[in-house]
């Protein structure tokens, strides 16, 4: 595996764990040349449906999409990349579970924003702010007090 760091393409493995489903295993390497450490993950190829997209647009499903954006929504918030790896995972897993060749983006984007109410608020708002690409001050007002109400109920519920 080529190191991150010199371009160097010999490691060594120095820790290797698999996932709690078994479907992933996880990687922990040491550059030869700079003995740089990095991870690498290793999961068996599976054939994700295309995604259409809003403009009816057709491309593979990429998860290092679903990455990126759980990346800047919860950017300076206490979510781990595991806890973002292993959302994406679900994702995938549900994914593959419909049996269907082609999903539509906003079926996605729904199940991370779901993802994303469950694990922490501030990330979840920032999400549905650009997902839903909400027209003025007032759609977005509404999103939040839809959260703070369904929080003040859950408490009752307790």
């Amino acid at each position: 595996m080529k190191c991150p760091f010199c371009g160097f393409i010999e490691d060594k493995v120095i820790d290797s764990r698999q996932s709690k489903d078994g479907d992933i295993i996880r990687r922990r390497r040491e550059c030869l040349k700079c003995e740089g450490r990095f991870t690498s993950y290793e999961r068996i190829e599976n054939l994700l449906p295309h995604v259409i997209k809003k403009d009816s647009r057709r491309e593979p499903f990429d998860r290092q999409k679903i990455l990126q954006g759980l990346e800047r929504a919860c950017e300076k918030r206490p979510v781990s990349f595991e806890t973002r790896e292993e959302m994406v995972n679900i994702i995938e897993k549900n994914l593959l579970a419909s049996g269907e060749k082609e999903i539509p983006s906003a079926l996605i984007g729904e199940q991370v924003m779901n993802g994303l109410r469950e694990i922490d608020e501030v990330a979840y708002v920032r999400f549905a702010s650009v997902y839903r690409q909400f027209k003025d001050i007032k759609a977005f007002m509404q999103e939040i007090n839809d959260i703070v109400y369904n929080k003040n109920y859950d408490k009752k519920k307790n």
